[in-house]
């Protein structure tokens, strides 16, 4: 049987969402977020994957209050009550988006309905927080980005470097000089299948977006922020169905080569994770500098240390281990400022649309083998 924390979070490296709300804050901040006043109100639509457990509990930690919900699908309407008693079950998605007291719209709905829900937040007047994959299609991409700029609201996709903090304390070693210039990620991102807990959309193509659309985008967000590419193409992609017949729009392994104006990236994603392992899988991300290396053991340190976020360091002095698990991740605060004082401390806009747009592009051409 699965642990709760892999139920919850069950795609490369945001198995720290709901973490990062508990045991790894320290006291002080658990009174402090317990006693402070709410900044925001924010409502949920779509409850179709679990992730949506941690982005309320994210938001929430950020200084937003959850006021009502929606879901049209009841047993996940009732689940998502039991959960989160507080909330109000909202009779229609219009009745949210038309709230003037809603100021943010938070969602996991199935991954093709995302982009075209955000559109009416952002129409609404609304700013939006969503899980991956935000968008599958070329269009719904062109959309969102058309209607972001025209309406100047937050269009924000909770990925795995927010609640990851060994990404976090690679960027901030690379920026130091840790490494000397990046050259290249390697991110390899298998996952557990766990079929029987799976909806029937995931196992359709057109609804969950294909494997390098939705499992990458992790890792292409991760690119762009270790190596500060801003501009990138796909040099190579493949993806392939190689052992689950029984579901034939599903691809359970994908690859992914990248070149960029600031460095190099591969990835490589997959479903097949033994059920041995302890976690949903065996995230490991190297970062290779000209003048050192980092290795990232984002989930787990096999017959290792405890835990996750370790992060191991090899320069011209020598190599070190970097415990990850207090350093801060800054993400939720920073949203529910964005939201607050309209900026783009979060994320900026540009990275986030150009990672959505490597994900779609590697997805759509990529060669079947």
């Amino acid at each position: 049987m699965r642990s709760r924390r892999e139920f919850l979070h069950s795609s490369f490296g945001v198995t720290a969402i709901a973490m990062a709300g508990s045991k790894r804050l320290s006291r002080s901040q658990n009174n402090a977020s317990a006693t402070r006043a709410p900044r925001i109100k924010f409502g949920v639509i779509g409850v179709n994957h679990s992730h949506i457990n941690g982005q309320v509990q994210t938001v929430t930690r950020g200084g937003g209050q959850l006021v009502s919900f929606y879901a049209k699908e009841p047993d996940l309407a009732a689940a998502f009550s039991k959960r989160f008693p507080g909330a109000k079950l909202a009779r229609s998605e219009q009745e949210i988006l038309e709230d003037p007291t809603i100021q943010m719209i938070v969602s996991a709905a199935i991954p093709n309905e995302r982009a075209p829900l955000g559109v009416k937040a952002m129409e609404h007047g609304k700013d939006f927080m969503v899980d991956k994959p935000a968008a599958t299609t070329v269009q719904q991409l062109a959309d969102v980005r058309r209607v972001q700029a025209a309406t100047k609201r937050i269009f924000s996709v909770l990925i795995g470097r927010h609640e990851n903090r060994s990404i976090n304390k690679a960027g901030e070693l690379i920026r130091a000089g840790a490494i000397g210039k990046v050259v290249q990620t390697v991110a390899l991102a298998p996952h557990k299948m766990n079929p029987e807990a799976r909806a029937p959309w995931f196992f359709k193509r057109q609804q969950y977006g294909g494997i390098l659309c939705d499992l990458a985008s992790h890792n292409l967000d991760a690119y762009l922020f270790l190596t500060s590419t801003t501009r990138a193409e796909i040099v190579a992609s493949q993806v392939s169905n190689v052992n689950h017949p029984q579901y034939p729009e599903l691809e359970d392994f994908g690859d992914v080569m990248l070149s960029g104006d600031r460095g190099a990236g591969y990835i490589r994603v997959d479903w097949f994770t033994p059920a041995g392992l302890t976690t949903f899988g065996d995230g490991r991300l190297t970062i290779i500098g000209t003048d050192g290396y980092m290795e990232l053991r984002e989930n787990v340190d096999i017959a290792g240390r405890p835990g996750g976020d370790h992060l191991f360091l090899v320069d011209n002095k020598g190599s070190k281990y970097i415990d990850c698990s207090d350093v801060p991740l800054p993400y939720a605060e920073r949203l529910v400022d964005d939201v607050v004082n309209r900026t783009t401390t979060a994320d900026p806009p540009e990275r986030m649309f150009l990672a959505m747009q490597l994900g779609i592009e590697a997805q759509d051409r990529a060669r079947r083998i």
